[in-house]
């Protein structure tokens, strides 16, 4: 197969062909979560808000999931290396606009592109390196892979951004970006012929209809979830508006998909309990793995890490997740039944919430948190690609790119309803135990009579006035309170988790019909999703 599609000159080895088309997608991959390496860096060199930030990441997702569909009609029409070149000067273009712009409204527009492009990217890279790949092995490995570094994404983008953060404005990781495409735009132009397919479709029946809908609602999902919080829900009209706009463009979509001849989603792959049951458990190790969010956070705010020492600590966490993604391949490759994967993937998820609770505190040693950061990593890394695979798996091949763009569209909206819980509960809880402690602590209280007394005798030790001590004591004290509160709610949050994936534990057990479904890629055109 590999020599009968002369897409690459043949003086070019299969080695270095698949080396090459895996490179496109990195550039890619690390862009996906950027703006998130320093939330606030970007925050502040945007003149935003972090939900800003958030949301410039969401609509990235929103691009990539809303135009994966619709995409494969450009693959089919394109010559490969053409369309290689197109996307390839688009996406540099794109980074050159995030580099000069300083206006978070015209950085929105620009990351939904980078997405559209991003998913161009995936899909002709790995389509191509699947159709060289002769085995199910080698399908396997390559869906690995993938999955295997998009999942590094967030961890290794910090790693390698936060000493440039640092050093210069936030801007100038998309110069790095830009320079990052250009190797790969030099082998492809060296190394693949312009070969044509003799069977093109022609594109004047583009399904643009559906891709409108489509990405409107998931523009609008995202929207919702990462300002819901911040707007108060329902009583803000926006957020109503959005609701509302969902629900009609929800009708409107399934209606037509119903009706038109080629679905831009087929509503087949519903009719498969077993697809269903993947759905579930994609969403809640998706809510799982970005819970890990909260400790990062706790270790800048309360424990005072620097965030290019965070980033060092986080190497735990991609050593779990490349050793996670590595069992979970041999494992897949060995056909053990999903319940042997789901079942110490989710327990080693569990096992990190519990860690993590019994290890916040305000002050603690960052060797605490290696082994529980490189447990979530594996836990994350068994659970993934074995999934998708099984997602995919349970549907006929005919209708498995829609079960791919569905799973897709789950784990956008597995890390917006993560950021939604996140936000809804981080305000909650801080305000339910900051209000517990006002009604236990006064100052006629012999613990904060004493704490103020010492507050204030070293304050005014060092040479400030008594009744500006006596202040800043009372600063001090409720410094410490929201110290408190923080930690109480990430506590909070993570026994939520628990009980969550308790819950998952109980159902992956005792639901045996979940192994009649045979881990197997059918299709060798199918890129992952």
């Amino acid at each position: 197969m590999a020599r009968k599609i002369p897409v690459f000159k043949r003086w070019a080895p299969e080695w270095l062909i698949k080396i090459i088309l895996f490179a496109m997608t990195l550039p890619g991959i690390i862009i996906f979560f950027l703006p998130l390496t320093n939330i606030n860096a970007a925050a502040g060199y945007y003149g935003c808000e972090p939900a800003d930030i958030q949301f410039s990441v969401a609509l990235f997702y929103a691009g990539y999931v809303g135009f994966y569909s619709l995409e494969r009609r450009f693959f089919s029409f394109l010559a490969a290396k053409e369309y290689f070149l197109i996307f390839t000067t688009m996406q540099i273009l794109a980074s050159l606009i995030c580099y000069f712009t300083h206006e978070i409204y015209i950085l929105f527009p620009v990351r939904f592109i980078q997405g559209m492009l991003f998913a161009c990217n995936v899909n002709l890279s790995l389509t191509l390196i699947f159709t060289r790949l002769s085995t199910e092995r080698g399908r396997e490995i390559s869906f690995s892979v993938f999955f295997g570094t998009l999942l590094c994404a967030l961890p290794f983008n910090n790693l390698i951004t936060a000493e440039l953060i640092d050093s210069y404005n936030f801007n100038i990781i998309y110069k790095v970006a830009i320079f990052s495409y250009l190797p790969g735009l030099l082998f492809i132009s060296f190394t693949m012929t312009n070969y044509k397919s003799a069977a093109r479709f022609p594109l004047y029946k583009l399904d643009w209809q559906s891709f409108a809908l489509y990405s409107t609602m998931l523009v609008l999902i995202g929207y919702i979830m990462i300002f819901g919080q911040e707007y108060y829900w329902l009583e803000d009209r926006r957020i109503l508006g959005s609701v509302v706009g969902i629900l009609i463009l929800t009708i409107i979509s399934v209606y037509r998909q119903k009706a038109i001849k080629r679905p831009y989603i087929d509503m087949r792959i519903f009719r498969y309990r077993n697809f269903k049951v993947g759905l579930l458990i994609l969403f809640i190790m998706y809510i799982c793995r970005f819970a890990s969010g909260i400790t990062n956070t706790y270790f800048v705010t309360e424990l005072h890490f620097d965030p290019f020492y965070v980033s060092y600590i986080n190497v735990f966490n991609i050593s779990g997740l490349v050793t996670g993604v590595i069992i979970a391949c041999c494992m897949v490759l060995q056909k053990k039944r999903i319940q042997y994967i789901w079942f110490p993937g989710f327990l080693m998820l569990l096992l990190f919430h519990v860690l993590m609770y019994y290890s916040f505190d305000i002050q603690a040693d960052e060797f605490n948190y290696f082994i529980p950061l490189f447990i979530q990593g594996l836990g994350v890394g068994l659970i993934m690609v074995p999934t998708v695979i099984y997602i995919i798996s349970s549907v006929p091949a005919s209708i498995g790119p829609s079960a791919a763009a569905v799973a897709l569209a789950i784990r956008y909206l597995g890390f917006c309803v993560s950021i939604a819980l996140i936000n809804f509960y981080e305000l909650f809880e801080k305000s339910r135990h900051y209000n517990a402690f006002q009604d236990h602590l006064a100052e006629t209280d012999p613990e904060v009579k004493n704490f103020l007394y010492r507050q204030t005798a070293r304050l005014a030790a060092k040479g400030m006035p008594e009744d500006h001590a006596g202040k800043a004591a009372h600063k001090l004290l409720i410094g410490k309170l929201n110290i408190q509160n923080h930690v109480r709610f990430a506590m909070d949050y993570y026994e939520m988790m628990v009980w969550l994936l308790a819950a998952t534990l109980v159902l992956i057990i005792f639901f045996p019909y979940l192994n009649r479904t045979v881990l197997y890629l059918k299709s060798r055109r199918l890129s992952p999703a």
